[in-house]
């Protein structure tokens, strides 16, 4: 069973209170601007003429909130970009000869076994994405503050990738690999 991912949940429901908050305001600023709320008379100014701000205060606010818009824009369209999907691969050489079906989940197994052993780090998970055609491995690392990350780097890359790329028969096998520096206490936490 997976752990849960308990920042991505904070951001998630940190979110959702802001887009509330947000949303509120955006609706009472509209239903006191159509006069559907009659809080503050149309012909009032909500400030003393000697407290308003220089004309390029304005300018300056818009500015800022289109460059803010704009980052939440690209922030939201940069959560919508998926991975390839995981699913079972079919390993056949010569269709005539029979077919090997195999849950990529299943074929990245021994290679997390494997990572997992080498000194230094705590756990490790991976994701076989894609389709024997065009395969990604998606590996992610969780070490001590003091492993050599350099050497786990090396033994991922010249002993677990191409061992798994000859079990399964493959040309080659691009991999993605994220390091998660953890202490030895919050790895035996989750």
């Amino acid at each position: 069973m997976a752990s849960p991912n308990r920042p991505a949940r904070l951001n998630r429901t940190l979110l959702l209170v802001v887009a509330i908050v947000l949303l509120a305001a955006a609706a009472f600023t509209l239903l006191t601007a159509f006069a559907v709320l009659l809080l503050i008379p149309a012909d009032q100014a909500l400030t003393p003429a000697s407290l308003s701000p220089p004309t390029w205060v304005s300018y300056v606010a818009i500015a800022i909130a289109v460059i803010v818009g704009l980052l939440a824009l690209r922030w939201l369209l940069a959560q919508t970009q998926r991975r390839a999907k995981t699913g079972t691969w079919r390993l056949e050489a010569d269709p005539a000869t029979g077919a090997t079906r195999i849950d990529a989940q299943d074929a990245v197994a021994p290679l997390v076994d494997e990572v997992e052993n080498y000194p230094g780090v705590h756990r490790a998970s991976a994701r076989l994405a894609g389709t024997v055609a065009r395969p990604m491995l998606y590996l992610t690392v969780g070490t001590e503050d003091a492993a050599d990350i350099t050497d786990v780097r090396r033994r991922i890359d010249t002993e677990a990738v191409p061992r798994l790329r000859q079990a399964l028969d493959l040309t080659a096998l691009p991999a993605e690999v994220l390091f998660r520096l953890d202490d030895a206490r919050s790895a035996r936490l989750t």
